[in-house]
């Protein structure tokens, strides 16, 4: 098929016209809407200074837990807990993106990595005492699951939204992420600050709010599968067990299909390294505020809070001004604005959580516009009749390879003893991530893979 012919294809397969369209893209929102309550209430609030105060009760008298005989600062658990997480992901996330490629069905492999990750949270209720070890295995669990399911998620964006409405529709499924993460933070902070009226422990309070998520997650995860629908595939090998079988030979083949798109990977490696630096600022936060400035859980809610309720208007205000400026160069302000940020949570006074709160305010502004502009951007890089192949790509760019980040994090604390080394030593992912995307044409890069150029870019 010429290069022409394939524009043509891809607008005419991705622009599905009327009601049908719009109802899958309202269908697709509501997926971000359920798994986003995991990585607010779980990910980003509570589990971190939790799981950590569960392993200090199994810590020996120096403070190390010793997992299969390894000593770990307890300090440590959760940031190599996620780090570990990432590379289950990696392991999984390629060979659910060739099957369902290769299958044509996306919905039933969304279904399966969304309840069994919903399924680990609620299990969350049982992590008490000392079971540092289950809290660790359940937030693998949840946190593979949950990267899995972002790949076939994200895969649908080419499919439902044309080149020049992308910005706005990935934005808007940010935004509605971000908004359900603040409803339930609401519901949360209610709980926890007045546990004593409900009649339970403030341990109790937190073990709830953690599987109120997986129970959410599992609740609205039924609207996508009604509304989202299969499209045909014409590649060879699409059903039965041979989708499944050919999974690890189509990974090599997708692997070596990016080589012929140097400026799709170049992208990538931009993303990967400035992404990471992301997500460790998201499920670090809560121990960063909680064990080096000495701020109470309400707190850390409350900001969290703010960071939601702020990052809706973030991802909306941002993808307009991606529509003046370009979604390349108002990424690239997003990125600088992330490296000052930490640079100022390294001189945050401790005790004071007005600062605190002045710095969620700030990751707020950028954090939705900065990941739902990348998704979008990346949409565009994408050859027709392969979004869940190289989304598996980016979903390993996003979740699956955000390893470096908590390990460098966790390794900073385990040396040092201060979680403010280990937070400025973030800065670095958002500097090199800038320069990397800078180099990166844009423009050229849409071309080579066979799509439509948008105007601005």
């Amino acid at each position: 098929m010429s290069t022409e012919s394939t524009k043509t294809a891809r607008a005419a397969g991705s622009t599905a016209t009327g009601d049908a369209r719009r109802r899958e893209q309202h269908g697709w929102y509501f997926y971000d809407f359920a798994c986003s309550v995991y990585s607010t209430s779980v990910l980003t609030v509570f589990l971190g200074p939790y799981l950590t105060s569960v392993a200090r009760a199994a810590a020996d008298a120096e403070g190390f837990v010793h997992p299969l005989g390894i000593p770990v600062r307890a300090g440590s658990v959760f940031a190599y807990a996620v780090s570990l997480s990432v590379v289950v992901a990696v392991l999984v996330m390629p060979l659910a993106g060739a099957a369902a490629d290769r299958s044509g069905r996306k919905k039933p492999l969304l279904a399966a990595a969304a309840y069994t990750g919903a399924t680990a949270t609620v299990g969350m209720f049982f992590l008490d005492g000392d079971r540092y070890l289950l809290g660790a295995l359940l937030l693998i669990v949840a946190n593979a699951s949950l990267s899995v399911s972002m790949v076939l998620y994200n895969a649908y964006l080419p499919q439902i939204a044309g080149p020049e409405e992308r910005d706005a529709v990935s934005s808007r499924g940010w935004a509605f992420g971000y908004t359900s993460g603040a409803l339930v933070l609401v519901l949360n902070l209610a709980l926890y600050s007045g546990h004593d009226s409900f009649g339970v422990s403030e341990a109790t309070a937190v073990r709830i709010c953690l599987a109120s998520a997986g129970v959410w997650w599992g609740a609205f995860t039924l609207i996508p599968l009604r509304r989202l629908r299969d499209r045909r595939t014409n590649r060879s090998d699409s059903t039965g067990t041979g989708a499944v079988g050919a999974g690890w030979r189509q990974l090599v083949a997708t692997l070596r299909d990016m080589r012929r798109h140097p400026l799709t990977l170049s992208f990538l490696l931009a993303y990967l390294v400035y992404n990471d630096g992301v997500q460790t600022v998201i499920s670090q936060a809560s121990i960063f505020g909680s064990e080096e400035l000495g701020l109470d859980q309400t707190t850390l809610i409350t900001a969290v809070l703010l960071v939601q309720v702020l990052a809706v208007a973030g991802a909306l205000g941002m993808g307009r001004m991606a529509r003046t400026y370009g979604a390349k160069h108002t990424i690239l302000g997003s990125l600088a604005v992330w490296a000052l940020i930490l640079v100022a949570g390294y001189f945050l006074p401790a005790g004071r959580p007005v600062w605190f709160f002045l710095l969620a305010a700030a990751i707020g502004t950028v954090l939705g516009g900065s990941q739902a502009l990348s998704r979008s951007l990346f949409s565009h890089l994408v050859p027709a009749g392969k979004e869940a192949e190289y989304f598996s790509a980016y979903e390993m760019s996003d979740r699956g390879l955000s390893w470096l980040g908590p390990l460098v994090f966790g390794l900073a604390y385990q040396l040092t003893g201060s979680y403010r080394d280990a937070i400025v030593s973030l800065v670095v992912f958002f500097l090199l991530g800038f320069f990397l995307l800078a180099r990166v044409p844009l423009r050229q890069a849409v071309a080579a893979a066979g799509n439509a150029v948008p105007d601005r870019i």
